[in-house]
């Protein structure tokens, strides 16, 4: 039987969210934004969501090759299972190692690192697309006789425990740094310093990186996020403007090895043609500014609540996608993500939402319609949208967008 751990930890992650979030306005440290904050659970959220329509094939795919081609029979025992802990988190170092150095890769894991800041929302901004290829680099674990519910649940933990190291609360944790990948081992892996740049790519056990030539120290201040930021909060753009990227340099390139190597080879390298390759600058501290476009204050409420939304849908149907037939859930899910990404363009200010964002409210009317659920259910969810149509009337009538984008 499978158990999705990840799924039912999610309340777990919004309560330490929370915890931090209050140590955070304590203290009065500027941890958290809102606009950034909602751009990262918007990427969780999707990533949930959009994983739903693989799991089962990925899960499959480990199962035909263990009941097909395993060489071996491991047994279920307490030191197998340790075992096998230490090589998915061995083998875990090794995909993430390559996902910062092929870009191919790297154009699925970008997404995680796009973050300026630099808390536990973080840790759930992940990749929509990066579990197509991930799954990919244990499969000797497959072929060794490792049992797939086995490896599913370890692999979980493996996910389960980075979720806590993504946190500046926590500055040192003595010994255990020399054998744990913690908050400060964690805090360099996502530094756009020079220095910092793959570095610590560790899952739980920081030996790895140590063993293999890629520890850091957290030394000298971490400027967070990618060298070429993102500047968007729109989570479907940031899922795919690496690869946009790739695609527009590929055609730049004369030949057809260049063209290839530009998907194969670091981020960073470009044909000769085109300059050759391009270390990532240093950072001027003088000059450093976040990604921060200004909305009006009254458009926070409104993406609140819209927000609130996409995440009450978007649990309901990672909750119960098992007992859903396939029309409501694939609706479900789009009417979700058009959700999260107009949140995102209210946040941006971007023109073109005025329009999408009636064009989407009325599509949720069109669903709970057509979709039958139960009357009380239509009721509410359609005076919802109602009350949001007519509220973002009157927030576009008052001329509330400050900026022409």
């Amino acid at each position: 039987m499978k158990v999705d751990y990840i799924a039912l930890s999610i309340p777990v992650f919004f309560i330490l969210i929370g915890l931090e979030l209050a140590y955070n306005f304590y203290y009065k440290l500027n941890y958290y934004r809102l606009n950034d904050s909602i751009a990262n659970l918007s990427q969780g959220i999707g990533q949930q969501l959009t994983g739903i329509f693989m799991k089962t094939a990925l899960f499959f795919g480990y199962k035909y090759i263990f009941e097909h081609w395993r060489l071996f029979e491991m047994p279920k025992t307490i030191w197998m299972w340790i075992t096998l802990f230490i090589a998915v988190d061995f083998f875990y170092y090794w995909f993430h190692r390559m996902s910062h150095q092929v870009n191919a890769l790297w154009a699925a894991h970008i997404v995680h690192h796009q973050s300026e800041e630099y808390n536990l929302t973080v840790a759930l901004r992940q990749s929509w697309f990066q579990g197509w290829f991930s799954w990919v680099f244990y499969l000797p674990l497959a072929f060794a006789g490792f049992d797939p519910v086995m490896f599913l649940t370890l692999s979980a933990f493996n996910t389960l425990y980075q979720f806590w190291i993504h946190t500046r609360s926590v500055k040192s944790m003595g010994f255990l740094e020399y054998i744990l990948n913690t908050p400060a081992h964690h805090r360099v892996h996502h530094g756009s310093n020079p220095k910092y740049i793959d570095k610590n790519h560790a899952g739980t056990l920081i030996i790895w990186d140590r063993i293999f030539g890629t520890f850091q120290q957290e030394e000298e201040e971490v400027y967070y996020g990618i060298t070429k930021p993102l500047a968007s909060w729109n989570p479907v753009w940031a899922n795919v403007h690496y690869w946009d990227e790739l695609v527009k340099t590929a055609r730049k390139s004369s030949t057809l090895a260049d063209k290839i190597k530009v998907f194969t080879k670091p981020p960073g390298w470009f044909p000769a043609d085109l300059g050759g390759f391009q270390n990532a600058p240093e950072i001027d501290a003088k000059t450093y500014q976040k990604y921060n476009p200004k909305y009006h204050p009254k458009m926070t409420a409104y993406v609140l609540v819209q927000f609130l939304i996409a995440l009450t849908a978007g649990s309901v149907i990672l909750f119960s996608y098992t007992r859903l037939a396939s029309l409501p859930l694939i609706c479900g899910a789009i009417f979700t993500l058009c959700t999260l990404t107009a949140c995102g363009a209210l946040l941006e200010q971007k023109q073109w939402l005025r329009k999408f964002e009636y064009w989407r409210l009325a599509l949720g009317f069109v669903l709970v319609l057509a979709l039958k659920f139960p009357v009380g259910y239509q009721v509410i969810f359609a005076g919802i949208q109602l009350i949001s149509v007519i509220w973002f009337f009157n927030l576009q009538k008052a001329n509330l967008y400050l900026d022409e984008n």
